[in-house]
């Protein structure tokens, strides 16, 4: 968990999944409470991460150690700028996508190993965990429909790369269920929204 007066919110999930449509109506709502929040993305969020975002996911062939190091370069420089000096200062962050990203991606997907990924994307984050992760479950056929003709170099991949990283996502989950939320991102977005605000209600952490 944080240990500070903040409240860090990650949203997790395959491509195309709704993530970014849940952190803007979770922001929407938060704000409306009072309190400051923070909405940022990773990889990107800063002039650093913008930059590790075009090479690693736009760029030429990034081997797969590589990949996992930059995501958590930009991870590590992402929390010492944005996320901890906000959740001290008592804000709300809520981030699309975060370390569990890179576990799922390149410790599951790519095969690098999930301990060791994890063990060094902790690292790179001081060991901060968010209060809560919500992942946004959809298939890979369906996250591709989705998508379009628009694809990164990661969404390029195969399905069977993305439902071995969609299968991580939910493992992770029903190792540590008091931390993880898994909403159906077939769902209608308001019923998705529901859910959500429902946690955050028991865990009283969102006073409406």
């Amino acid at each position: 968990m944080t240990a500070t007066p903040g409240l860090f919110i990650a949203f997790e999930g395959g491509d195309g999944a709704g993530k970014s449509t849940q952190v803007r109506m979770l922001a929407e709502v938060i704000e409306q409470t009072g309190r400051q929040v923070l909405v940022t993305r990773q990889p990107g969020g800063t002039d650093l991460g913008v930059t590790i975002r075009d090479v690693v996911l736009h760029g030429d062939y990034v081997s797969p150690r590589a990949e996992a190091l930059l995501f958590a370069a930009d991870k590590a420089h992402h929390v010492e700028q944005l996320i901890r000096p906000a959740l001290v200062r008592g804000e709300v962050v809520i981030t699309d996508r975060y370390t569990d990203s890179s576990v799922a991606y390149q410790g599951a997907g790519r095969d690098l190993g999930a301990q060791e990924v994890h063990d060094l994307q902790m690292w790179a984050v001081g060991h901060l965990v968010p209060d809560l992760t919500v992942i946004v479950d959809i298939s890979a056929h369906e996250g591709r429909l989705r998508r379009g003709d628009t694809h990164d170099r990661l969404e390029s991949e195969a399905d069977t790369y993305h439902e071995s990283v969609r299968a991580h996502f939910l493992a992770m989950a029903r190792a540590h269920p008091e931390r993880y939320l898994v909403v159906d991102g077939l769902s209608a977005p308001d019923q998705i929204h529901a859910v959500i605000l429902d946690r955050l209600d028991q865990m009283g952490v969102l006073a409406r």
